[in-house]
């Protein structure tokens, strides 16, 4: 692959149009401002990220989370292209100077498509098909439209929220540029080829619109004509990966010490395990000088130098790694090659946070009430698109806003239409759904 065809400003449902230019902003930043002006992101405020939507004490939710990633994300890829830009010169007056925007964009979108109550959310929506009643659809609807159901995953379904055409919608759904939606899909296959993970990139509603995507930027294609479809990622994804997996680590190991499951001793010694002793010490050294007395900013101190380190050394794993990222022949992801002292640090917060943190009684409870939450919806709304003509069903569709084409006489479409309905739900809306569906709460009482 190469950097002058990978970085396109095209954009899907205008490819044969020319876009008058009104102000100074490149293609790639009006994509960032349509993403941060739009409603789906406006509901990450209300997804749960790992604890429960905070009530005295703030941690991350989805938006949050999502605006730190797109923070580290710009800084890894102007990074990366200053660095790359010294060794090739010439691609200074191409349009690759701007990945730094279009890896933040992405950033900003990467869990757009992710359901209520984190994962237990997308393990609902899986299940309630696998193990629930909505097994008897395996021999209702296409083979496709089962593997991407089943296997529902939040990435793919952020591609379908910004590429899909829904009802009443222009062409191209958000009509991003091509390099933007390629750089967020991370698992770039058919859910066919899913396997035991569960991963994939796209839905089958949308393969085609990828195809397009990636045939234009040439992406590497390692799938043979008729067989399931699978490429290369777009090299920007594993910024984007890196970005995210920067911040969910080391945000939720400052999250468990506001909320007390980690002491502040444990969570030193986390944080300051990715610097040999020396840093150690100028780092404790700056804290006394600059007066800091407070745990919790302690603590915020210690996490801005590791997050610091850590988007230092991805930069470095990609530039030294670029050959291979371009050849479509990298393994893993930027985190598995950095210097051994941080991956060592990184792997130990990983399973503190396993142990700790997602075992922990508060984030349980979330999943278990959501997942109870998510599989009533899904049964109901399942129900009155599969019964279309009953009065309940009626009333539980009128609810549906209309760009889910629920109503469809095609059985398939309806099905997405549920899933699209219920997956772009707030932690809060599906909560307050479930309640009036069961009859506990009444607007009147």
């Amino acid at each position: 692959m190469n950097w002058k065809e990978l970085i396109s400003n095209k954009r899907l449902g205008q490819e044969d149009r020319h876009i008058e230019r009104h102000d100074d902003r490149s293609e790639f930043k009006r994509d960032y401002d349509r993403l941060i002006f739009s409603a789906p992101f406006r509901r990450m405020q209300n997804k749960t990220q790992v604890f429960p939507l905070p009530g005295s004490i703030f941690v991350h939710n989805r938006l949050t989370h999502s605006l730190e990633v797109a923070s580290v994300g710009m800084s890894l890829g102007n990074d990366v292209a200053a660095a790359i830009i010294k060794k090739q010169p010439e691609l200074d007056k191409t349009l690759f100077p701007q990945i730094g925007t279009i890896v933040s964009t992405a950033c900003l979108a990467h869990d757009m498509g992710n359901p209520p109550f984190g994962h237990s959310g997308e393990k609902a929506i899986q299940t309630f098909f696998t193990e629930g009643k909505g097994a008897f659809l395996k021999n209702e609807i296409s083979e496709g439209t089962w593997n991407d159901i089943t296997h529902f995953e939040g990435n793919a379904n952020a591609f379908r929220l910004l590429a899909h055409r829904f009802k009443g919608r222009r062409d191209g759904g958000f009509v991003m540029t091509y390099s933007t939606l390629a750089s967020i899909v991370k698992y770039p296959f058919e859910s066919a080829l899913a396997g035991d993970h569960g991963k994939f990139g796209f839905f089958c509603t949308e393969k085609e619109i990828y195809q397009k995507i990636a045939d234009e930027l040439g992406i590497i294609r390692h799938s043979q004509s008729g067989a399931p479809l699978a490429y290369a990622r777009h090299p920007l994804v594993y910024l984007v990966e890196a970005a995210d997996d920067i911040c969910y680590e080391i945000m939720d190991i400052e999250d468990s010490h506001k909320l007390k499951i980690l002491s502040f001793e444990q969570t030193k010694d986390l944080l300051l395990g990715f610097f040999d002793e020396s840093v150690k010490n100028s780092i404790e050294k700056r804290i006394k000088d600059e007066g800091i007395t407070d745990d919790n900013e302690k603590v915020i101190y210690m996490r801005a130098c590791v997050i610091g380190k850590l988007e230092n050394v991805c930069a470095r794993a990609f530039i030294d790694h670029e050959k291979e990222i371009l050849d479509g022949t990298f393994k893993g992801c930027l985190i598995d090659h950095i210097p051994e002292p941080q991956r060592e640090a990184y792997k130990r917060c990983t399973e503190v946070s396993f142990n700790r943190i997602y075992k922990s009684k508060p984030v349980l409870d979330v999943e278990l009430s959501g997942f109870k939450i998510m599989e009533t919806l899904m049964e109901i709304m399942t129900e009155a698109a599969v019964h279309p003509d009953r009065f309940y069903s009626k009333q539980l569709i009128s609810r549906v806003s209309s760009q889910y084409d629920i109503t469809s006489p095609n059985l398939e479409t309806r099905i997405m239409a549920v899933v699209d309905y219920i997956s772009g739900m707030t932690d809060v809306y599906a909560l307050d759904i479930y309640q009036k569906i069961n009859g506990i709460s009444l607007p009147i009482v």
